[in-house]
């Protein structure tokens, strides 16, 4: 009797010390599923909450604009730049011109000598004293022919000497004026054997192909001058990005030793063809050129494409956590639920988002503190 009595006490201690080990198990169990369902989700108080900083607001629809990022070089139109050469040639005699060196337009370039000059001044004061003659005989015979007194054929070889004269000065003139001389004020007192080399435009000088002492002929070019008002951006765009371009289009510029510089320009030309690097050329003007900008600089430029509206929040609401992007959704007042969203494009502070639903209120400030809170102070995720 004893003997049972001991064997059914051993049976109901097994039993009880089983149920109490399964009612742990399973308040453990209960405990870790509460944890695992509020994992993404945290609360705060107003303090805190005023202390971080935290703002709330709505998702907004914002028209988000895309960014071409392409390359290119500083470039001057070829009607600003001004190759520089004689119309006739000789022997140069004096020019002090160094690459770099600033000119005024009008300035003397070079001085150039031959006894072409000489020659031709000659030939124009010459047709010029001939002329008067041929002149007075014209006239002279006009007034005889009138009264019958010499016959046509007469007046008509003085009225033939007189316009081949009239055209030889005249041509003769301009020739003149095209190596500088003034016809109007050229005399047998003032005769030179040298002529000047006037800058064309006001600029800066690129090229100096020459040197005291050389003779240069009129096809030869002496120097190059560019303008440097006029400086654009000369880019290449590929293919497959040309067809969101069109003129006027902004983009911003930097160059690679001041890239925290800013230059803006906009499209005026995009040229009509691709070629067989799958390229085409974008010519831009730049509207803020300054004297650091100069021809052949390499350019990074971003071309802001067309837009279109899009869900958007300010980019401090967006948080990086374990290489995924997320936004906090207020649940209720104080209490904040993490939201994984997929980004697009970023214009102006704001990033377009795509979630899995509809958001109501997000935290559009300081989201990270609210992060740093949930992960009790952990790393954030790269």
């Amino acid at each position: 009797m004893m003997k049972n009595k001991l064997i059914l006490g051993i049976v109901c201690l097994v039993v009880l010390v089983a149920c109490n080990s399964e009612d742990k198990q399973q308040e453990n169990s209960d405990t870790s599923k509460a944890a695992n369902i509020n994992v993404d989700e945290v609360q705060l108080s107003a303090a805190q909450i005023e202390s971080a900083g935290i703002a709330v607001g709505k998702v907004e629809m914002k028209e988000m604009h895309s960014n071409i990022q392409v390359n290119g070089v500083v470039d001057v139109p070829p009607e600003n730049v001004f190759s520089v050469s004689v119309p006739m040639g000789g022997y140069l005699r004096r020019m002090t011109l160094i690459p770099g060196m600033m000119v005024k337009k009008g300035s003397t370039l070079a001085i150039v000598e031959d006894q072409q000059y000489i020659q031709l001044q000659q030939d124009y004061l010459t047709a010029k004293n001939r002329l008067k003659l041929v002149t007075a005989d014209y006239t002279r015979q006009k007034g005889l022919n009138a009264t019958k007194a010499i016959s046509d054929k007469v007046f008509q070889q003085s009225e033939n000497d007189y316009h081949n004269q009239s055209v030889l000065m005249k041509a003769l003139a301009e020739k003149l004026r095209l190596i500088g001389i003034n016809p109007a004020t050229l005399t047998e007192d003032n005769i030179s054997k040298s002529i000047r080399v006037p800058a064309p435009i006001s600029g800066f000088v690129t090229k100096v192909n020459v040197n005291t002492g050389k003779y240069v002929n009129a096809t030869d070019i002496l120097f190059e001058i560019i303008s440097p008002g006029a400086l654009h951006a000369n880019l290449t765009v590929f293919e497959k990005d040309a067809a969101n371009l069109k003129s006027g289009q902004q983009i911003v510029c930097t160059t690679t030793a001041n890239p925290g510089k800013q230059y803006f320009a906009r499209i005026h030309l995009i040229t009509p063809s691709i070629k067989g690097d799958r390229t085409t050329s974008v010519h831009c003007d730049i509207e803020n050129a300054d004297s650091k900008l100069l021809p052949g600089t390499f350019l990074n430029a971003a071309i802001a494409t067309a837009g279109s509206l899009s869900e958007s929040v300010p980019e401090d609401a967006i948080v990086k956590w374990e290489n995924k992007n997320y936004v906090f959704e207020e649940v209720r007042p104080f209490h904040y639920k993490m939201v994984p969203v997929e980004l697009a494009e970023s214009s102006d502070g704001y990033t377009a988002i795509t979630a899995k639903r509809q958001l109501g209120n997000i935290v559009i400030r300081n989201a990270y503190a609210i992060l740093m809170k949930m992960k009790n102070g952990g790393e954030e995720g790269e």
